[in-house]
């Protein structure tokens, strides 16, 4: 059975594990099974057609109810060409079935059964110490792959397990056909020094036939830290989610993650061939907002790399360079520079904003629409003033 993406991160390229559609759902949101088509889909063209080896999709959790069920089938047989589309379960041989057949058939069909790696969690979750939990997850991987689908394996709360067990388990599972395995850190209380130790810790002693992935939560805001601190030490199969939905304080947001390997690769890892086909980085902006509109989650003028205040320019010295003030081209991520007036405008900024409107001022006129944009900015109590607030001044300034 082949496994594009065991071979892709194989290969030393990355792969991003995509779960706003899947632990998205645990940060209160809830995509529809539409949506959750079309973003596979799109998320897959950002790398053309190499997509079902550069994406793995969580679809959904099939045992939550039908309805969740479906919404993870269709994902499968709409998307499968894509992506890889994956379904997630318990270590318990009933949802795995479950899983198994809400994938069947489809193109790079995967679950992922979830396993616990530490006894307080084996305790919550199954009520048996985590070696015995470990040891069992390996007699439920064949059904899968009976019914062609690869069956991957997440060891939840990696971070409080035994790195020796753990370790040893990655590699008698892999032997016996888990295609990758998912270190979680499950509770979000990692620091970046010690995700480096427990990634290097694990490929150090697991067998060289593993290959692991990282799901690393931003709890403490360091989502994305850790998760190029697992890159850093050789991982290739990266979760993320967009916007960072997951569950509590969300997790790496796929939009940055991807933005960096793609931009800064060779600063942050010295790779720089981490693509088969590289991504497509001016759909992001668009994906982005799609995700906001379904989810309700807010997109602003903080929000890196697709925010609202990427290239804005409000300020004289700034728009007199703009290249100076930029940490990169807004242009990668399909955004064109434009000029926003506030009321830190400087002179310069009204007179090409007013002609970019159709209006030609005079010194005397750009000291008036100056002063107004101040007082008005500070009279609303809000920073921006619409272009269109700015025509109506003008227009209002030149009748006779």
């Amino acid at each position: 059975m082949e496994d594009v993406v065991r071979a892709t991160a194989a290969a030393g390229r990355a792969v991003l594990w995509e779960e706003s559609a899947r632990d998205g759902a645990q940060g209160k949101t809830l995509m529809s099974a539409g949506f959750r088509v079309r973003l596979a889909r799109e998320q897959g063209a950002l790398f053309g057609a190499d997509g079902p080896a550069h994406v793995v999709f969580a679809a959904g959790f099939p045992a939550v109810c039908a309805e969740e069920f479906e919404a993870t089938r269709r994902v499968a047989l709409e998307a499968g060409d894509r992506v890889s589309p994956t379904a997630v379960c318990r270590a318990r041989g009933r949802d795995v079935a479950q899983a198994v057949d809400a994938v069947r058939g489809a193109d790079h069909a995967r679950v992922m059964v979830v396993v616990p790696a530490s006894d307080v969690m084996a305790d919550v979750m199954v009520h048996t110490t985590a070696q015995q939990a470990l040891r069992d997850a390996a007699a439920l991987l064949s059904g899968a792959r009976d019914a062609g689908v690869v069956p991957d394996v997440c060891f939840a709360d990696a971070p409080r397990g035994d790195v020796a067990l753990m370790a040893d388990a990655a590699s008698e599972l892999t032997a016996a056909g888990a295609g990758v395995v998912v270190v979680a850190d499950t509770t979000g209380d990692l620091l970046p020094a010690r995700t480096s130790e427990v990634f290097t810790a694990l490929l150090a002693r697991a067998s060289d036939e593993v290959v692991f992935a990282s799901h690393l939560h931003n709890d403490l805001g360091l989502g994305l830290a850790n998760t190029l601190a697992a890159a850093r030490a050789g991982v290739r199969v990266l979760s993320s989610s967009w916007l960072g939905v997951a569950e509590r304080s969300g997790m790496v947001a796929t939009e940055q993650l991807l933005f960096l390997l793609a931009q800064r690769g060779a600063e942050l890892l010295g790779d720089t061939d981490l693509w088969l086909t590289a991504p497509d980085l001016t759909r992001l902006p668009a994906i982005a907002r799609a995700v906001a509109r379904e989810t309700g989650l807010p997109i602003s003028v903080t929000t890196p790399i697709v925010g609202t205040g990427v290239g804005t320019i409000s300020t004289g010295t700034p728009f007199a360079r703009p290249q100076v003030f930029q940490p990169f081209d807004p242009t990668t991520v399909g955004v064109e520079p434009t000029v926003v007036v506030t009321h830190l405008a400087s002179a310069r900024v009204i007179d090409a904003v007013a002609t970019r409107l159709g209006h030609q001022l005079t010194p005397d006129r750009t000291r008036d629409a100056l002063a107004w944009v101040k007082s008005e900015a500070y009279r609303r109590n809000d920073a921006v003033i619409p272009d269109a607030d700015l025509d109506a001044f003008l227009t209002r300034r030149s009748s006779p």
